[in-house]
């Protein structure tokens, strides 16, 4: 039975793509069947990053009926497999984003672990991504916006009774006046799975001719190792997920601030 995580940000450039696509690749090089889903099905672009080209069957033929998640699913690096969306936007305004979580179910016997690339947002195609899910992974950038972005998924995901698995914080540099982890843990009362260097090497990838995940381009890089180190925090393989201090603060006043409003 699949470990299913979907990969939430609340606000779009945050850098949930890039996760999706290389904790996919970390994963299955730790020996385990994986398999991700490009859930942004108006704004996709993940089968660009793993490098399946002009796929002639999408997620979006899956959610119209026209065709099964297998005929939909590709190859990509390291045996990874990928069910893309496509671009086709008569196709997106056609679509039944609600069966994702049919198509989910049925595939939970295949694979190790579905990562769903969530869309940006807290619209019902996140919703969708989410309910299809068994556990949140939250991504953000070390800035008051991003994380209040995300704390506005975090609390949509529990009013659907999601579970939040944690957090990562990409985009990291250390300098002054970012937001620390021990600061994000406590605004957002999750554990950290880990911090993503910026980067140049990262931008370098999309860079290229072909565009490849960095663990692809630069296997080696203090990046690729970043993603290595989640996966392993994530299948169990090292246990050191830095815990959250879950005093109450600036943020407890937000989820009731946010609660008043209903988000």
């Amino acid at each position: 039975m699949s470990e299913v995580i979907a990969i939430v940000s609340g606000k779009g450039g945050v850098g949930k793509t890039t996760l999706t696509a290389n904790l996919g690749i970390a994963l299955s090089e730790l020996g385990h069947l994986v398999l991700v889903i490009d859930a942004d099905i108006a704004m996709s672009n993940l089968s660009l990053l793993i490098g399946v080209d002009n796929p002639p069957i999408t997620l979006h033929d899956v959610l119209l009926g026209s065709s099964s998640a297998a005929d939909a699913t590709y190859e990509g690096p390291k045996n990874l497999k990928i069910i893309p969306s496509g671009l086709s936007i008569s196709n997106y305004q056609r679509v039944d984003v609600e069966r994702l979580v049919s198509i989910v179910k049925s595939l939970k016997n295949e694979y190790d672990y579905i990562l769903i690339d969530a869309p940006a947002g807290i619209d019902k195609n996140v919703i969708a991504a989410m309910s299809a899910s068994s556990q949140i992974l939250l991504i953000t950038e070390p800035t008051a916006p991003s994380v209040a972005d995300v704390f506005k998924a975090k609390i949509v995901a529990e009013r659907l009774n999601q579970k939040v698995m944690g957090v990562v914080i990409n985009k990291f540099s250390g300098i002054k006046g970012e937001i620390t982890e021990k600061e994000i843990m406590k605004m957002l009362e999750v554990p950290s799975y880990g911090k993503i260097p910026y980067a140049e090497d990262i931008r370098e990838s999309f860079l290229l001719k072909k565009i490849k995940p960095i663990l692809i381009h630069n296997s080696a890089s203090p990046s690729s190792n970043s993603f290595r180190d989640i996966a392993r925090k994530i299948s169990g393989k090292k246990d050191e997920v830095v815990k959250s201090n879950t005093k109450k603060g600036l943020f407890s006043f937000l989820r009731k601030m946010f609660s008043k409003n209903k988000i």
